[in-house]
């Protein structure tokens, strides 16, 4: 099968368009044939062995994981035995890595019935960056009437975040750029803030809870922005640099929020997604119900899914980039 492949750290150039063995199932575990698949922070953080004390997990001298990609949606081809829940011909999404080739092995557990009404494209765009949202926003632990700011809310994540907190009766303020301020109102933000006309952590407003999905700003600035009794949600991404692996990346300032969170009133949370089933199930049902609207920037064919990521992360899109299979 074709399959985007990386036998070394580095830029987009290190990625190749190449020939890999179709992986086999296991027997909690389906093959699905995937139809589309999205690009997210994720996947320029593994390109790059980003930061450098992650490495131990992503691999010491190059990465563990050899095919790129995260998100996808696609059919069931084939399931194992203990799998009951899938059959073969299901149309489904999920997560797993290597989702940028044709055909993907997920855990069983990691794969949901695809959104009834999304494309396969739309489906593929939801996953990590959604599940991602949904677990910041649980951690918030907002009320109906309350009042969320949203760092980087025309991202993956921050545009998930902004739809769903706003579903929920919550008051959103979303930070982004010119570019993306009606962006930004169109995904349900009452108040938007031009990052680049207005420091918000300098504003006076102080808000029931922060979700900062950039790592842009130091934890002192950002505390800043919240009530006394409020939240501040790290999702642990962050922007890049457009070169050589950092140290630490946003690993430092979930570290320090960590180490402070005892010392203060509010609320530090460092929120790391884990996909599961009823997380998905949960995405799902938003995107059926109307609640959540995955916004598809671009869409690339597979043998060019190193452009795809070198914009992302040089670039920083707007919403979602997807490749299609």
């Amino acid at each position: 099968m074709k399959a985007i492949v990386q036998d070394r750290y580095g830029s987009a150039d290190t990625l190749e368009f190449a020939d890999v063995d179709t992986p086999v199932p296991g027997p909690d575990d389906v093959l699905v044939r995937v139809h589309a698949a999205s690009v997210n922070a994720y996947d320029w953080h593994l390109m790059r062995g980003d930061p450098y004390l992650a490495r131990p997990m992503l691999g010491v001298t190059r990465p563990r994981q050899r095919v790129r990609g995260r998100d996808f949606a696609g059919r069931v081809t084939a399931v194992g035995a203990n799998v009951t829940r899938l059959a073969p011909g299901d149309d489904v999404f999920g997560e797993a890595d290597g989702a940028f080739a044709e055909y993907v092995r997920v855990p069983s557990a990691a794969v949901d019935r695809k959104p009834a009404g999304l494309t396969f494209e739309q489906a593929a765009a939801l996953p990590l960056a959604g599940g991602t949202a949904l677990a910041c926003l649980d951690a918030a632990d907002l009320r109906p009437g309350q009042e969320l700011l949203v760092n980087g809310a025309s991202g993956g994540v921050g545009s998930y975040a902004v739809q769903i907190a706003a579903a929920r009766g919550v008051h959103v303020t979303a930070v982004c750029s010119t570019r993306n301020v009606e962006l930004a109102r169109s995904f349900g933000a009452e108040h938007v803030v031009d990052y680049t006309r207005e420091d918000f952590t300098r504003a006076g407003w102080r808000y029931d809870a922060v979700l900062d999905v950039v790592a842009n700003r130091s934890l002192r600035d950002l505390r800043r922005a919240v009530s006394p009794e409020g939240a501040l949600v790290l999702s642990g991404g962050g922007v890049s640099g457009g070169g050589r692996p950092s140290l630490a990346g946003p690993i430092g300032l979930t570290v320090r929020a960590l180490l402070v969170s005892r010392f203060v009133s509010q609320r530090l949370v460092v929120v790391v997604q884990r996909v599961d089933v009823e997380r998905l199930a949960r995405l799902r049902e938003l995107a059926e119900a109307g609640h959540v609207r995955p916004v598809i920037e671009r869409t690339y064919p597979l043998s060019e899914a190193a452009e795809a990521i070198r914009r992302l992360e040089l670039e920083h899109a707007r919403a979602k980039l997807v490749i299609v299979v």
